[in-house]
């Protein structure tokens, strides 16, 4: 078969375009394809809600992939193993209650299985902004981050959803945008963000599961974002609190849409 340039630009461009369009109104919306990122779109995917997960970065993973200083081993506990299971994520036992996975395996078997499961993906954009209505998040305001890397004036595009999911890790950034422009009051003690404290596995652990919860109307929080909302320590190289946010936070939505 002869090949045609231009048939296969076409291809791409009237596929990505017909993807697109199609997640500028959806039921939930999440920010930051890291471990609990992927794992909630997963779950909501599979109960037949229409989810779109934006990722600024070209790869997704997050900071699951490097493991620990690059060893790109990871360690989840016995809860969350089940979740490893049940994605058949290859897992082997160091102690009573600790596991190893491989990154690799891990962060690329959970992004098949979030996709075949119905989860839309997409990459290398965005969010610089939300949109608010009646003091509830009620969608995203995204552009391509090259723009934002090269510092171009060029203006971004809305999109629509019913429930929005903070992702992004320690730097909590929908929901700093939401706290500084909103006027709205986090569900915190001070209704303020409050912060990420130094490290502590076992309070970590304990407190992300705790603290993947619903920020504002509107506005989810899971992974390490919710430890930065709600004022929970880093757990470090240790992913299973992650895994087990994403569901917690997935079921919580699943039950709140009709």
């Amino acid at each position: 078969m002869k090949l045609d340039e231009v048939k296969i630009s076409r291809a791409i461009i009237e596929s990505y375009n017909d993807k697109l369009l199609d997640c500028l109104d959806v039921d939930v919306a999440i920010v930051g394809a890291g471990p609990a990122g992927m794992i909630c779109g997963y779950y909501l995917a599979k109960a037949g809600k229409k989810t779109v997960l934006f990722e600024r970065k070209l790869s997704v993973g997050g900071g699951m992939w490097g493991g620990g200083i690059m060893f790109n081993e990871i360690v989840v506990q016995e809860e969350a193993k089940k979740i490893f299971d049940e994605f058949g994520v290859k897992t082997k036992k160091y102690e009573k209650g600790y596991y190893l996975a491989d990154s690799v395996d891990a962060v690329s078997t959970i992004c098949s299985r979030s996709v075949h499961a119905g989860l839309k993906i997409l990459n290398l954009l965005s969010v610089e902004d939300v949109m608010v209505r009646a003091k509830r998040v009620c969608g995203l305001v995204i552009n391509w981050t090259s723009v934002e890397m090269a510092g171009l004036h060029i203006d971004p595009i809305t999109m629509r959803a019913k429930i929005v999911v903070d992702a992004t890790g320690h730097p909590a950034e929908v929901a700093r945008i939401v706290e500084r422009k909103s006027g709205i009051r986090l569900n915190t003690r001070t209704g303020k963000m409050m912060g990420e404290q130094s490290m502590c596995a076992q309070v970590g652990e304990e407190m992300i599961v705790k603290n993947s919860k619903e920020i504002c109307s509107g506005l989810y929080a899971c992974g390490m974002c919710a430890n930065a909302v709600f004022g929970g320590p880093r757990m470090g190289p240790i992913f299973g609190g992650m895994v087990l946010s994403g569901k917690k936070v997935a079921r919580q939505i699943i039950k709140k849409l009709p």
